[in-house]
């Protein structure tokens, strides 16, 4: 059985859990989402949260059991409190623009780059840090996938767009002769 799975998602006061027979639905302060109910996987409303039980013993279901899980708890994480991811833009003459719901970039290319956000993302821009949040962490996280692909950071001199966190490993170039 999935260790992840075992554990139940405690709810906050602020948020209702719906379990139908498709899907898991959730509403909270910052908004309202919903999981689609995997076949192979029971979910329990029960004293101020949710557990899942995986129906058989079974590969896929024990492999289910833990994604329905954690779906749920992000689900959960995301309209109580929302996700955060930071971007670091770094070059010289590289830079970024929010207008509205649209991000303008300048990247060393022959021409500025209208990146649109999807609905339900929103960006914050700091002198060369992009701060995007949402409540839903997979449509933060393939946003903030597609934003660094612009210009991912290349490893001799660090340019380009990378994630706060990330470490690049740096190459050594050439010896002058």
């Amino acid at each position: 059985m999935s260790r992840i799975g075992k554990q139940p998602v405690t709810l906050p006061k602020a948020v209702t859990v719906t379990v139908a027979d498709e899907q898991v639905s959730a509403k909270g302060p910052k908004g309202q989402l919903s999981v689609p109910r995997h076949p192979m996987v029971e979910v329990e409303h029960k004293d101020g949260a949710l557990v899942f039980t995986p129906k058989n013993d079974t590969k896929q279901a024990r492999a289910a059991h833990g994604l329905m899980r954690a779906l749920c708890a992000n689900m959960v994480h995301g309209i109580s409190e929302g996700f955060q991811r930071d971007l670091e833009i770094n070059g010289v003459g590289y830079r970024a623009e929010v207008k509205g719901n649209t991000v303008t970039f300048q990247l060393g290319y022959s021409h500025p780059i209208d990146f649109p956000l999807p609905e339900g993302v929103s960006a914050k821009l700091e002198k060369n840090v992009l701060s995007l949040s949402g409540i839903d962490k997979a449509v933060l996280g393939q946003t903030a996938a597609k934003i660094r692909a612009l210009r991912p950071p290349e490893p001799y001199k660090g340019k380009g767009i990378k994630y706060k966190e990330e470490i690049i490993s740096r190459k050594v170039g050439k010896a002058a002769g």
